[in-house]
């Protein structure tokens, strides 16, 4: 009797967990729609921006320079930032542990962006990063629902703090999202802005244009929007990522809860008929002993 009341018990808690599994499911589902329409509706403004500044930097001739390209040559002491994208929630499969695979493999390869000043986006990485003795020097809480006010200080003061020298190249460690059955984790550089044609191997046209506004005062509204558009742009990469693999995570465990299940139910009917048979013997033989 102990046993079957166990398993049975077994049954309801494995129930309630396919319930709730299958409720953050379709959660997820209806945040990936949202999150995902949100992201490919930036995206063609973030493209046509860089391809702005592609012409603009290809037919320049190569002498159009700007602070965020160039950099301030003077400063000595500046540091590299790397910006890390994780979630603040869990219960999304390989999505974190994929990141900050990524981003200790960076910190590893390139010496100067471990010694450098480490910026975090997302809870989930912060313990992972103090037991393996990274410091933290900002935890930024933007949340699923990231507005571009907010994505918009930040880049300024990265754009700001290297324009005075005191960051020298400004890296983001996040999940590029590529379509809905692929996503990536990457190391993008934010700053400095490599000139497209260097970027691209093309050889910069010798070809003199007229501009107006003059170029240079094109490139000052142009390359910060490009910074700002490409930060937001991967946090809405990131996120839609993000509900991605916690889509899948859920749906899987929505399966295997109900396989389970299934499992519990034909023991329960195994042991239930044994203590049934078992009854009937001992009923039999108590009857048989009575004659």
């Amino acid at each position: 009797m102990g046993k079957t009341r166990e398993i049975k018990k077994r049954i309801k808690a494995v129930g309630n967990i396919r319930r709730i599994t299958n409720t953050m499911r379709m959660i997820a589902t209806s945040k990936f729609a949202r999150a995902q329409q949100k992201a490919t509706a930036t995206k063609p403004y973030t493209e046509g921006v860089f391809e702005l500044v592609r012409k603009i930097a290809a037919t320049g001739g190569g002498q159009i320079t700007h602070p965020l390209i160039a950099g301030n040559p003077a400063a000595k002491d500046a540091r590299e930032l790397t910006l890390i994208i994780t979630s603040d929630r869990g219960l999304c499969g390989p999505y974190n542990g994929s990141i900050l695979r990524t981003a200790m493999a960076h910190l590893k390869a390139e010496p100067e962006a471990k010694a450098g000043l480490i910026e975090l986006v997302g809870r989930k990485g912060a313990a992972f990063l103090k037991f393996n003795n990274v410091a933290v020097a900002t935890l930024h809480a933007i949340g699923d629902k990231p507005d571009f006010a907010t994505i918009e200080r930040i880049a300024q003061d990265y754009m700001d703090r290297f324009a005075a020298g005191q960051i020298s190249k400004v890296n983001v460690i996040f999940m590029r999202y590529i379509s809905a059955g692929r996503q990536k984790p990457e190391v993008m550089q934010l700053l400095p802005l490599k000139p497209p044609a260097e970027a691209e191997g093309r050889k910069p046209q010798s070809v003199e244009y007229e501009f107006s506004p003059p170029a240079p005062q094109l490139l000052g509204v142009l390359l910060p929007a490009a910074v700002k558009a490409t930060l937001f742009q991967a946090i809405n990469d990131a996120i839609v990522s993000e509900h991605i693999a916690r889509m899948v995570a859920m749906k899987s465990a929505t399966d295997n809860a109900g396989k389970m299940g299934k499992r519990l139910t034909r023991q329960y009917n195994r042991a239930r008929q044994a203590q049934i048979t078992t009854e009937l013997t001992e009923i039999i033989s108590g009857a048989a002993a009575l004659e």
